[in-house]
């Protein structure tokens, strides 16, 4: 996949004023080992519990993104190595986390975007709670499911529909 979040600001002005696109707030870092990604968005909220995470990627990904809107919290990691993993088996194109990751050095070694708060040693809770394919906030921004997702070094997009 070949794109530049910064040429598709360029090439996209007229959707950024509009507001059918729109650029997260620069706050996520980098921990997977797919450095650009892209597709379709699946949306979690949950908070401090990674159970609904775990069953999304068992799913087939699809080269969908999972958006987990995790509260922004930073008492706990919501995506480690394990799942890291099985995202890459499951065919998906990235995980964006308003929370935490742990085991950093693993998801590195993923051939799948994941992008963070902070990374956090502890692990989350498994009471199962939270909604699956729900409109969420990340970072301020509304996220729907099957909105676009496109991340790169210089940052994320999210796009009502698909760009060229």
């Amino acid at each position: 996949m070949t794109f530049a979040t910064t040429d598709l600001c360029d090439a996209h002005e007229d959707k950024l004023a509009a507001g059918t696109l729109r650029v997260l707030a620069p706050a996520l870092r980098p921990y997977g080992g797919a450095a650009r990604f892209a597709g379709p968005a699946a949306t979690l909220k949950l908070f401090e519990d990674n159970t609904l995470v775990r069953a999304a990627l068992e799913e087939a990904g699809g080269g969908r993104v999972l958006v987990v809107d995790g509260g922004g919290s930073l008492r706990c990691a919501l995506v480690g190595g394990n799942l890291g993993l099985l995202a890459q088996k499951n065919g998906w194109a990235g995980i964006v986390v308003d929370g935490c990751v742990r085991d950093s050095a693993e998801l590195a070694a993923c051939d799948v975007g994941v992008l963070a708060l902070a990374t956090h040693p502890r692990k989350s809770d498994k009471r199962g709670a939270g909604v699956r394919d729900v409109p969420v906030t990340v970072l301020g921004t509304r996220i729907a499911p099957g909105e676009w997702i496109y991340a790169d070094a210089d940052g994320v997009l999210v796009s009502d529909a698909r760009l060229e």
